[in-house]
């Protein structure tokens, strides 16, 4: 078993598969009356958020919980960073504290890989700038795996905003190594030239949502980030809805068995309409469950699991 997960790269199909596995068992924990493990008592967890989250700090703080490590959550607001206090050195008092796993988000691409460098426990990429963010491809996958019984040989449009996308990326580099197709849809302005080739052969790039929809098994919806906006990129939110947003009458093109996914948080009205959302093709809300288990094997495997 690998000792970070920063990447999607990171994970070779039989590593990804064994994650998967381990997160169905872990999602049986779930249903039972207590829901905890012993597997990680005494080791310490650290949940090292630079940006606002929910979903993802909620979750791994539940994994953590449940496989019974003590969680530490670490916020830069009203922290030291807030006085100018560096990664680095962040870093280093965290290794002091004995941190046995630390869970970085982080506004900078990169920045998990020179935390890795900084300390002797694992490290957990919850999201680096633009870059990646594996636990959330890891949950995508495990999700289709769940509701369509497999993941070779599957068709997966993922549409929107690719350009500031981490889970595209990571959904990208990690489905193209468990044997999917991915087809990349957008306005030419938020998909960035060569990224098909540069993350993975076999990745198509199409800026025609319609044109796809009827061969699609799996339509991932992503949030448009005007948070990262300096630039206008499309001539507005309607124009945008209009061509891009997934709707009840699009949502009718797609194959009977096929998927909605969204990694959250959702611009109702605008990527997706409440119609798709709440339909039963949706699986938000199950990404969101799945999210717990799929973290849970991440961290047992890491640590439970890894004998160093």
């Amino acid at each position: 078993m690998i000792r970070h997960l920063l990447s999607g790269a990171d994970l070779d199909a039989d590593t990804a598969t064994q994650i998967l596995d381990t997160a169905a068992e872990m999602a049986a924990v779930a249903g039972r009356e207590i829901k905890k493990l012993p597997a990680l008592r005494g080791r310490t967890v650290v949940n090292l958020f630079y940006e606002d989250s929910t979903r993802t700090r909620i979750s791994f703080e539940a994994a953590a919980k449940r496989l019974s490590a003590d969680v530490i959550n670490f916020s830069a607001k009203g922290s030291s960073v807030a006085k100018g206090e560096s990664l680095k050195d962040t870093a280093l008092t965290l290794q002091a504290m004995g941190a046995d796993a630390v869970v970085v988000r982080h506004a900078a691409s990169g920045a998990p890989h020179r935390l890795a460098d900084w300390v002797d426990g694992s490290v957990i990429n919850a999201g680096d700038g633009t870059h990646e963010h594996p636990t959330q491809a890891l949950l995508d996958a495990y999700t289709m795996r769940s509701r369509l019984g497999r993941l070779a040989g599957l068709s997966v449009v993922v549409v929107g905003d690719v350009l500031h996308s981490r889970v595209a990326r990571s959904n990208v580099l990690l489905l193209s190594t468990l044997g999917a197709k991915v087809t990349l849809v957008g306005p030419p302005t938020l998909i960035p030239v060569d990224i098909a080739a540069a993350l993975a052969s076999g990745t198509d790039v199409c800026y025609d949502l319609d044109a796809v929809l009827p061969s699609a098994d799996v339509v991932m919806m992503l949030r448009v980030q005007r948070e990262r906006m300096n630039d206008s990129y499309f001539p507005s939110a309607r124009e945008y809805a209009r061509r891009y947003g997934l709707d009840g009458a699009r949502m009718r093109r797609m194959p009977g068995h096929a998927i909605v996914m969204h990694p959250g948080p959702m611009n109702r009205g605008m990527e997706i309409t409440p119609e798709v959302a709440d339909s039963p093709r949706s699986t938000i809300v199950e990404q969101v469950a799945n999210g717990v288990s799929v973290r849970m094997a991440v961290l047992y495997l890491l640590l439970g699991g890894n004998n160093r």
